[in-house]
């Protein structure tokens, strides 16, 4: 059965209390990853994954979830500034769609509208040459997208149980 594709905040009744999250920022030639820690306070940037194949990039994913004992993703869903979807999002989705077939972990939808170009301020602000922003930028991206959740998440409190 397909993993469930939510909104954050109905995502995290199906994750268990603790345990780490997989955050990613997915673009078109790469994918940022990041993951918490399995009390869900810090995001700490794993690796950008060059993109090849929707197999081969699913297999890293699920290879790094493994091994960072994950128990839920969370993707960056790159909504307008007016709220809308465009083609981005739709290829987020799209992703999502694919991707829970391969695993039973919920998925988490989180609005990452102006993630990239906050990071850029960022790694520009700590004079990081443009060749270097370049390959870091989605996995902080990935930082930024799933620290955001996990300070929402805190804001929440822990799930309530049945």
């Amino acid at each position: 059965m397909p993993a469930p594709i939510l909104p954050l905040t109905d995502a995290v009744p199906l994750w268990p209390p603790r345990g780490a999250l997989i955050g990613l920022d997915l673009g078109t030639k790469t994918i940022g990853v990041a993951v918490s820690d399995p009390d869900r306070r810090l995001a700490t940037g794993v690796e950008t994954i060059r993109r090849k194949t929707f197999t081969a990039d699913a297999a890293r994913l699920l290879a790094i979830a493994a091994e960072r004992k994950a128990v839920g993703f969370v993707l960056g869903l790159p909504i307008n500034m007016d709220g809308s979807e465009g083609p981005r999002a739709q290829s987020t989705r799209a992703f999502a769609r694919n991707f829970a077939r391969l695993t039973e972990q919920a998925i988490g939808l989180w609005d990452e509208r102006l993630s990239t170009a906050a990071v850029e301020r960022e790694l520009i602000g700590m004079d990081m040459s443009r060749a270097r922003r370049a390959e870091v930028i989605d996995e902080h991206a990935a930082i930024f997208i799933l620290q955001g959740a996990l300070d929402r998440l805190a804001v929440l409190g822990p799930p309530e149980t049945p």
